[in-house]
C-alpha cells in the first residue's frame, strides 16, 4: 500500500472512529521516524475533564505523529511544534513561532457539527472529520512554513495559508484528495447554505476571508487542479461557472508559487515516499499556461 495511503488511513482512525464511540479496536500503525525530522508533536493535559477522553484519544492514536510523518519532507531550520491544548472555552488554532496550536474546543466542535450520515453533497461523517482536522493543521503549518523559511507573500497571510492547505491536500491522488477537500469544505456549511449573506461591517476587516469566500476559494483552486475529478461542483451549482472559468490559473499559481518558494525547502526523496506522487511537488507550470 503507498505510503500516504497507509498515513492517511491511520489518521482516520486515529481522529474518526473513537470520536463517534465506535470503540478503539484498530491497531496504530508504527510510523517510521526520520532523524531530520524538525517537527515535534505536544498534548497538552486539558483543565476540562469534558475534553479528557479526546485527550487520551488523540494520544493513544498519536494524531499528530501523523501529521508529522506527512510534513517531514519540510526542511525547517528550527523544531516546530504541533500542539493540541485546552483554550478556555474558545474555538481556536494559530501559529506563534515555533508552536502550531489547537484548541481541544475546535476539534470538539468538529466531532460535535459533523454529519450523522453521508450528506446529499457526498460528505461521509469520516471525511467530515479528517478533512476539517487536517484542514485546520495545515493552514496553521503553512503560517509555519512562511515563517520559518522566510517565503515572501504577495498577498494576505491568511488567503495564503487556505492556498498551502488547499494543495497540500490535492497531492493525496485523486480519491484522498477528493474526500479531504470535501470534508475541509463541510466546515463551510453554515456559510453557504443560503443564497444571501448579510454580516456585520466589521465582519470584513478582519485578517481572514469571510467563510462564503473561503468555501469558494477552497473549491476553486481544487476544480482548477483537475475539472474532470471535480466537474461536480460546477454541475451542482457548488461552485458558480463565472469563478470556475479561471481555476485552472487560480490552480497554476498556486502550483508555480509552491514550485519556486516552497519545493527548494523540501526533501523530494521524502515527499515521494509520504505522498507517492512524483510530479506535483517537482514540476509545476507557469500561471501563465
Amino acid at each position: 500500500m503507498p505510503s500516504h495511503h497507509r498515513v492517511l488511513r491511520a489518521l482516520r482512525q486515529a481522529m474518526f472512529i473513537p470520536l463517534v464511540g465506535a470503540g478503539s479496536g484498530l491497531a496504530t500503525p508504527t510510523l517510521a521516524q526520520d532523524d531530520s525530522n524538525r517537527i515535534r508533536v505536544e498534548y497538552v493535559a486539558p483543565q476540562n475533564t469534558a475534553h479528557q477522553s479526546l485527550y487520551e484519544i488523540l494520544k493513544e492514536r498519536r494524531a499528530l505523529e501523523k501529521l508529522q510523518e506527512i510534513f517531514s519532507p519540510f526542511k525547517l531550520p528550527i523544531d516546530l511544534i504541533l500542539r493540541t491544548t485546552g483554550c478556555g472555552g474558545v474555538v481556536n488554532a494559530w501559529y506563534q513561532r515555533p508552536v502550531v496550536t489547537v484548541c481541544y474546543e475546535y476539534l470538539d466542535e468538529i466531532r460535535q457539527t459533523m454529519p450523522n450520515v453521508m450528506t446529499p453533497a457526498g460528505v461521509t461523517p469520516t471525511d467530515a472529520v479528517l478533512g476539517q482536522f487536517f484542514y485546520v493543521f495545515a493552514h496553521e503549518i503553512g503560517h509555519a512554513v512562511f515563517d520559518l523559511l522566510d517565503v515572501p507573500l504577495f498577498g494576505r497571510g491568511e488567503d495564503a495559508a487556505d492556498q498551502f492547505a488547499t494543495y497540500i491536500m490535492l497531492q493525496f491522488g485523486k480519491d484522498e484528495a477528493r474526500r479531504l477537500i470535501a470534508g475541509a469544505a463541510y466546515s463551510y456549511k453554515g456559510a453557504v447554505q443560503s443564497s444571501t449573506v448579510t454580516e456585520p461591517l466589521a465582519t470584513y476587516s478582519d485578517a481572514h476571508g469571510i467563510p462564503a469566500q473561503r468555501f469558494f476559494n477552497l473549491l476553486c483552486i481544487a476544480y482548477g487542479s483537475d475539472t474532470t475529478l471535480f466537474a461536480d461542483l460546477v454541475e451542482k451549482q457548488y461552485l458558480p461557472k463565472k469563478r470556475a472559468s479561471g481555476c485552472r490559473r487560480e490552480y497554476g499559481e498556486v502550483t508555480f508559487a509552491f514550485q519556486k518558494l516552497i519545493v527548494p525547502h523540501l526533501d523530494l526523496t521524502i515527499a515521494k515516499q509520504v505522498m507517492s506522487m512524483p510530479v506535483p511537488l517537482v514540476t509545476a507550470q507557469s500561471p501563465a499556461t
